[in-house]
């Protein structure tokens, strides 16, 4: 049987992740996360070819089945740019298929694959059962609806109604709905046939970390409760450890396609205006601030595509504690999937994935891609509450277990 990548953080750290040095069968229905190396775009006509590359183990049996840094290429299929609203016709979404055909390694085996779409990461378009991208409607964006309102006021007062249609066209700009796609976007797609694979012989994953009691110990006497400032509730736990200097951490973020988030502030405020207004991303959009102890953190980092309503984050804060002499910091990632207006806080906030251990193997997964991890281990922690939520009222779902990821010496 396959493991899904939401499991597979779990089962590389309990089994022995000797990779298969034998054909493996990969069965239908198994999941590929994979990461764009190539752009596409709706506006251009159907054939661009298309790389991306995996970027998460795939495990059958136990064993590597398919290992990260695999590429899959194809072509682009169902090509079709937004078409506005004309002659009594409604308007016509964007349309983009991503069809991959092959699979390949570093070792020279090649073979065709057969696969689909089976969902883009924190975009804002949607993704049918066959595989089918499907974009916005430009006149249902904020831009469009807000302009309709400027031509109300034309029509009465011409003078007002350009002063406010110019006043909107220096803050802010339409909304794009076509669907462009950068190297660097994240997707999944799901065999519809059998893949028989043979996995590289040098296909291997990080081991546990050394020193397990002195690791628990350490786990145990670590802050896991993080707090929200205005009003001081109690918010995320902490679900990642992380062993090495500040730059390891800096640079293996960096290199796996996070950006570090801007402060708030007037000026990211509007940033985030803007971003919702034009409905697009903001990759370095600003966090709320949760302490840990009673202390900011000391980094914060987030994934984003193409809307301001999902990302995945983390707040990362340095511990005074050391593993081995090495600096030791704790993290809490979650993954934001909407924006709503809190009654609460009388603000725009995000909405999280419950389930905050898929985060965890998301970061993992996104860290050990970059080749800079030399150990990882997941340890129980008996002091978690059950059935907690965030300062936000976003329930936490978590079976109480911290990923702990040591970087390689330097």
């Amino acid at each position: 049987m396959s493991v899904p990548l939401r499991s597979a953080l779990r089962a590389l750290l309990s089994l022995g992740f000797i990779p298969a040095a034998f054909a493996v069968t990969v069965p239908s229905g198994t999941t590929i996360d994979l990461r764009l190396t190539t752009e596409v775009s709706s506006d251009k006509p159907s054939g661009q070819s298309v790389s991306a590359v995996v970027i998460a183990p795939v495990l059958v049996n136990g064993t590597i089945a398919i290992a990260d840094g695999t590429r899959l290429d194809g072509v682009t299929a169902d090509a079709h740019a937004n078409k506005p609203a004309a002659d009594g016709n409604a308007e016509q979404p964007a349309t983009l298929r991503l069809q991959f055909t092959k699979i390949q390694d570093s070792h020279g085996q090649s073979k065709s694959i057969t696969c689909v779409l089976s969902g883009v990461d924190n975009a804002r378009e949607s993704v049918d059962q066959s595989g089918l991208i499907t974009g916005i409607l430009a006149s249902r964006t904020f831009t469009s609806l807000a302009q309709s309102g400027v031509d109300k006021v034309m029509e009465k007062n011409s003078t007002l109604g350009q002063l406010l249609s110019s006043v909107k066209t220096s803050v802010v700009k339409e909304a794009d709905p076509s669907i462009v796609y950068k190297p660097g976007v994240e997707f999944t797609v799901k065999l519809s046939q059998p893949l028989d694979w043979t996995p590289a012989r040098d296909a291997r994953l990080p081991s546990p970390i050394q020193n397990s009691a002195q690791l628990t110990a350490l786990v145990a006497e670590l802050p896991y409760r993080t707090v929200a400032l205005k009003p001081p509730d109690p918010s995320d736990l902490t679900n990642l450890l992380f062993i090495g200097t500040r730059d390891q951490v800096e640079k293996a973020f960096k290199d796996s396609g996070w950006f570090a988030s801007d402060p708030l502030g007037r000026s990211a405020n509007f940033k985030t205006a803007q971003a919702i207004i034009e409905n697009r991303g903001y990759d370095e959009a600003p966090m709320s601030i949760l302490t840990l102890g009673g202390k900011p953190p000391d980094m914060t980092y987030e994934k984003q595509n193409n809307t301001f309503a999902s990302r995945h984050h983390i707040r990362i804060w340095q511990m005074p504690q050391t593993f081995d002499g090495k600096p030791v910091f704790v993290a809490a990632a979650t993954h934001d999937i909407k924006i709503y207006f809190s009654q609460t806080s009388r603000s725009i906030t995000h909405g999280i994935d419950p389930n905050i251990d898929n985060e965890r193997t998301k970061v993992t997964n996104d860290l050990v891609f970059t080749g800079m991890v030399q150990a990882v281990s997941l340890i129980d922690r008996t002091n978690v509450p059950k059935g907690i939520s965030n300062a936000t009222g976003d329930k936490l779902q978590t079976d109480d277990k911290i990923a702990a990821i040591e970087f390689k010496s330097q």
